[in-house]
């Protein structure tokens, strides 16, 4: 066989492993778009249920009084209208941003005049009604977890027997809840010193007391997402596989939108089938640019160029993807590093989100400390707490890792991201 008969039988061997390799791809892909969708059916029939099924049965199960003053304004909250639903933005390049900034469906301004302070007080109001739709949704997505804590508390306390039986009964109730060893201990030390000191003999004054002292750990550092004073801030997004990052960069971009950033992704998970395209989906979706690559590329190089890109358009935020880590392979820490060296030879990463998925229990500890170690974490972002009934790892996360909490997701639509607040949290797990 002469060179050019080799030439073209190498040739051939080439396209048939291409084609190979586009046909896998593609089964990889719909298996995942097909599992995705399973699980979302499965999220929305439990949502569903529970929100039909959830007040009532935790009445009847604490032999709690009628709703109160603050039910009463859920009520109201469920019963009005739902948040307005984002405009869908087709493209979602840099210029279409800069022509419909937010990309946000809002109320047209009321013709005529208007009465002294009647904006004021019309945006009081939205705000109330918004933050109150959000408490309500935030109660709603912890039922599996206020059930598993808030429930037995309840009837432990009923009995008003403060005894060393009682507070051991307590402290069995929240290291189920995956408060953590540690945390369970300082948690009841410091509610029962509360108790000897003030002289606390009443169910309610004792649930307040442990509400108070959730709040107090959860309480850790800034919470507020910090920018640079001048050009493009980056956001790193880094997590395990299978936490929610993709969806969270979705939610964040439409958060920034919404309070004015112009935004643009950088889609450096390209390990992952179709995370690429993912990503790019979701762009489209809230309105913003996704900068990628083709699959398997250098995910530094993807970061660099949505960089420049952030740069020639002026853009406020780089929101970067990276792929699903495991946190036990030392070589993938070293990449992670290595995007952002990357990244701030032009711009300031300002903040390294990780996004913990908060069914995974104490294994979320351990991702979070692993992480911690490779990549200067500057905030977490705990996802899908309407799915699990131990959401007293919030609690062992903040205390363990002294990290501020930053956002956490009770859903999988785009509001449903919210910026984390310590009272607000331990009020809608202990009511």
């Amino acid at each position: 066989m002469g060179k050019e008969g080799k030439l073209k039988k190498e040739e051939r061997r080439r396209e048939k492993e291409e084609l190979k390799k586009r046909k896998k791809e593609e089964k990889a892909r719909l298996k995942a778009e097909k599992k995705e969708l399973r699980e979302q059916k499965k999220r929305e029939r439990r949502e569903a249920a529970e929100e039909l099924l959830e007040l009532p049965d935790l009445e009847a199960a604490v032999g709690a009084e009628p709703l109160g003053v603050l039910e009463e304004a859920e009520e109201r909250a469920l019963a009005g209208p739902g948040p307005v639903a984002p405009a869908e933005v087709a493209g979602g390049s840099g210029e279409g941003m800069r022509a419909a900034p937010g990309a946000i469906a809002e109320a047209p301004e009321e013709t005529g005049a208007a009465l002294p302070g009647a904006g004021v007080a019309r945006e009081s109001t939205e705000g109330e009604e918004e933050r109150e739709g959000w408490f309500t949704r935030l109660r709603r997505g912890l039922s599996r977890s206020r059930t598993n804590i808030f429930t037995p508390l309840a009837r432990a306390m009923a009995s008003r027997r403060f005894d060393e039986a009682f507070w051991e009964e307590v402290e069995d109730i929240l290291v189920g809840a995956d408060v953590g060893m540690e945390m369970t201990i300082r948690l009841v030390e410091r509610v029962k010193e509360r108790v000897a000191r003030e002289g606390l003999r009443e169910p309610d004054e004792l649930m307040a007391a442990f509400r108070e002292a959730v709040a107090e750990t959860l309480d850790q550092g800034d919470r507020s997402l910090r920018f640079a004073d001048s050009g493009p801030s980056v956001f790193l997004v880094v997590g395990v596989n299978g936490t929610g990052k993709t969806t969270t960069i979705a939610k964040l971009a439409h958060l920034l939108r919404k309070e004015g950033k112009r935004v643009i992704l950088a889609a450096g998970d390209t390990f992952r089938a179709a995370g690429i395209e993912q990503l790019e989906a979701w762009g489209q979706r809230v309105g913003v640019h996704t900068v990628k690559h083709r699959q398997g590329a250098d995910a530094a190089a993807v970061v660099h160029d949505a960089v420049e890109s952030a740069l020639a358009r002026e853009m406020d935020v780089v929101i970067a993807d990276t792929a699903g880590r495991l946190h036990t392979k030392a070589n993938l820490m070293e990449e992670l590093k290595k995007i952002k060296r990357v990244a701030e030879r032009r711009a300031p990463v300002t903040e390294t989100l990780l996004v913990i998925d908060a069914t995974t229990g104490q294994n979320g500890l351990i991702q979070a400390r692993q992480f911690k170690e490779a990549v200067e974490v500057t905030g977490v972002v705990l996802t899908k707490l309407d799915g699990t009934a131990k959401g007293g790892i919030v609690v062992a996360i903040a205390h363990e890792l002294g990290i501020p909490i930053k956002f956490i997701g009770v859903g999988e639509k785009l509001d449903d991201l919210h910026p984390f607040d310590p009272r607000e949290f331990a009020a809608a797990l202990f009511s």
